[in-house]
């Protein structure tokens, strides 16, 4: 995939002390952006195929790649809900951060069996999880780092599907009170919503945000969007497919 790549690339900084390989990128970066690449086999044969993103920079610079590793029946069959690896790449090829999702229920009242993720920089260095909360109304998902202390929270609308306007999910502190940064669905227009499975998301976080918490959000923006946003074989949005509503 590295050689079809044709944007700028994003130069690589100068790895600060205690970065982890790979995640100095991240260290001159307030914001994400991620691109999910089109998959015109899965627009003509309905057929659910693996997701591929872009992440780049706010100058459009692509610094990762990533790149989904499922089982075709577990894309037919599970969908949205369907377990996963999920390899973040540099523009070298070469593998920073590693993402696992197991399969879990979809269904909030499933308490013991809610979603979740789990994030490593390097791979084979767990950094972080994503895991969501038992709620009634609005998604919510806490942020833990690698020894499963909370430390961030995420929390999304009452309804995922909006017309003609962004979706945001808010990052704050462990206990609501500060505002961090936030996880956007961008609106990309009419046709491309209904007609494609291409998402677009920003992600916003302080520069001074530690790397591996930055990592983590990455990941937390590909929960999102396979929970609330991935494309349903019949033609519908995912809309309704995560679960805290």
């Amino acid at each position: 995939m590295a050689e079809k790549q044709e944007d700028p690339w994003m130069p690589a900084p100068q790895a600060p002390v205690g970065c982890p390989p790979g995640l100095e990128y991240l260290t001159q970066l307030d914001q994400v952006l991620v691109n999910q690449q089109l998959e015109l086999t899965e627009i003509l044969t309905g057929c659910v195929t693996r997701n591929d993103y872009r992440l780049r920079n706010s100058l459009g610079q692509q610094f990762y790649f990533a790149e989904e590793d499922s089982s075709c029946f577990a894309r037919q069959c599970f969908k949205e809900n369907r377990p996963f690896s999920m390899s973040i790449k540099d523009n070298n090829g070469v593998e920073v951060i590693h993402l696992e999702r197991p399969l879990r229920c979809s269904a909030w009242c499933c308490f013991c069996c809610l979603q979740e993720l789990e994030v490593q920089a390097p791979p084979g260095q767990i950094v972080g999880y994503v895991k969501q909360d038992c709620t009634f109304l609005y998604p919510i998902f806490t942020i833990e780092n690698g020894s499963h202390e909370p430390v961030l929270k995420i929390k999304g609308p009452l309804c995922t599907c909006r017309c003609c306007a962004d979706v945001e999910f808010q990052i704050t502190s462990i206990d609501g009170t500060h505002r961090v940064g936030k996880i956007s669905k961008q609106w990309s227009g009419l046709v491309k919503e209904f007609f494609t499975s291409a998402d677009n998301f920003g992600i916003q976080f302080p520069m001074d945000l530690d790397v591996k918490l930055k990592a983590v959000m990455i990941g937390a923006c590909m929960l999102i969007d396979f929970m609330f946003f991935e494309r349903q074989q019949s033609g519908g949005h995912g809309g309704s497919g995560g679960g805290g509503h």
